[in-house]
């Protein structure tokens, strides 16, 4: 028996995969397809996946494969996100063929191997762990875990054998997809263009590689909503050709979909001991780049609850905050997709709504709350009586004894971490905290921490850190008040 099953090996199975066994718990990893695709869905990492990536010490594989873009934006209006208080304040550009092979790296590393052609035909569950059937080569078989956790999709078959409904909006417009060759590609920049017919975008992600293809998309305003036939180098032509006045010259296909701007969300995320995360949890339109982004953020979030409740140091109670805190993250992530969908439409009244966006944009305050909710970085769990609690940690520049050190170096390991400046808490964090817990006792020459869209903050006396980057409990003078409370809520007390 595995400890968790981990249904569909895609960015967010892989990551999910990556957290656990870091953890120490074992984990099976399957999925239905015969092999990784070398199709690229998505195509980039905000700024706080490249933060979680970093926290792990995952980060450098990844800008070794990628390239640094300035490319936020909302609806195709530029968003400057360099005024993002990170230190990755960009888009990785990156292949999510290439994000996949990366992770699936680590998690070899780490000793889990995917296990492909296996689909998923059932799920039984009781008190005691979760029974599954598979389909694979070798024919039928059942596993048994303790949790199963569905990764698989927006078609997702654990969410449809669990029946957890998936609520939403219907699709409204198809955009057609291809990764081609051009022998006319665009003279300017073309990203999301409106025209009068539809919009357009020609991306040139084979220069990442250093090849010559194009990502050729393009939204037909009228065209029909139904997803039927396979998409074809001619049927890409004949859209292009109505909305841009061109095909730009497209041939040799690499490949060739569809998408559709529907948006839907799982009404929950648990049922007993089955979970889902990523698209099998939420879908939405494309736009801003997040869908895999939020997958991964949400695999970082579950991780290292179910590693807790599995080793048995946090109440099962644990995991239902999973859902209290990345269900609202995803409702907005649908909220923002959807207005950014509206501001693409046709009419004259959309391109009044996009000139005063755009006017909006211009002013910094307004850049910035909008590029931190791009990009993941101004989440916030709970409120606290000190801003940063909820929030995730800045990546400080301290001074660990005698040795300069970055906050996030102290996250490698995915546990909880007790940070103190200019005080000692000894016995009190001794009496008040498990032996999981890393204590770090370090100095800062810096006296306050800039958040996004807050702004600056005083440095803490003391603060707890979740596995996952995010604030448990701060202390402002030095007093452990709440400690033993904060601990407890994330699996971190100790024995009284």
């Amino acid at each position: 028996m595995s400890d968790v099953i981990v249904v569909g090996a895609g960015p967010t199975g892989l990551m999910l995969a990556c957290e656990l066994a870091l953890a120490g718990v074992t984990v099976q990893l399957i999925d239905r397809s015969p092999e990784r695709s070398d199709a690229s869905r998505a195509a980039g990492m905000n700024a706080r996946t490249m933060e979680i990536l970093d926290q792990r010490g995952m980060l450098e594989a990844f800008a070794a494969a990628g390239r640094p873009m300035a490319a936020g934006h909302f609806s195709g209006i530029a968003l400057d996100t360099a005024l993002l208080p990170t230190r990755r304040p960009y888009t990785l550009a990156i292949m999510q063929v290439d994000t996949e092979r990366v992770l699936e790296d680590f998690a070899t590393r780490l000793g889990v191997g995917v296990q492909w052609s296996t689909e998923l035909t059932g799920i039984e569950q009781d008190d005691t762990g979760v029974t599954v059937t598979t389909d694979g080569v070798a024919g039928p078989a059942l596993h048994q875990a303790r949790y199963v956790v569905g990764c698989d999709g927006g078609r997702s078959a654990v969410r449809r054998l669990i029946g957890i409904e998936f609520d939403g909006a219907d699709a409204q417009f198809v955009t057609l997809l291809g990764d081609v060759e051009m022998e006319h590609p665009p003279a300017e920049r073309t990203f999301l263009q409106r025209r009068d017919a539809g919009t357009v975008t020609v991306l040139p992600f084979g220069a990442l590689s250093g090849d010559t293809w194009a990502r050729v998309m393009v939204t037909e305003y009228r065209s029909p909503v139904a997803n039927s036939g396979e998409v074809t180098i001619d049927g890409l032509r004949r859209v292009l050709q109505s909305v841009a006045g061109t095909d730009y010259g497209i041939h040799t296909p690499r490949w060739l979909s569809r998408f559709a701007d529907a948006s839907r969300q799982a009404t929950r995320y648990r049922d007993g001991r089955v979970l889902l995360a990523g698209d099998a949890a939420h879908i939405h339109p494309p736009l801003g780049g997040q869908g895999m982004n939020i997958g991964m953020q949400d695999a970082v979030n579950l991780g290292w609850k179910l590693a807790a409740v599995l080793r048995g140091v946090a109440d099962e109670a644990l995991l239902d905050s999973y859902h209290a805190e990345r269900h609202p993250v995803a409702a907005r992530v649908l909220t923002n997709t959807r207005a950014q969908t509206a501001l693409l439409d046709e009419g004259e009244n959309v391109t009044a709504m996009r000139q005063t966006f755009e006017r909006l944009l211009s002013v910094d305050a307004a850049n910035e709350q909008v590029g931190a909710e791009i990009s993941g970085l101004d989440v916030c769990y709970q409120e606290g009586d000190h801003p940063l609690v909820g929030r995730r940690v800045p990546d400080g520049d301290i001074m660990v004894g005698a040795r300069p050190r970055r906050v996030y170096e102290l996250l490698h390991p995915a546990r909880p971490v007790l940070l103190t400046f200019d005080m000692l808490m000894g016995d009190e964090a001794d009496a008040n905290l498990s032996d999981h817990v890393v204590r770090v006792a370090a100095d800062s020459v810096v006296r306050r921490w800039r958040l996004p869209v807050i702004g600056w903050v005083p440095l803490p006396a003391a603060l707890l850190i979740r596995p996952d980057g995010h604030v448990a409990w701060v202390s402002r003078d030095g007093s452990t008040d709440g400690l033993r409370r904060a601990a407890a809520r994330i699996g971190a007390a100790g024995q009284l």
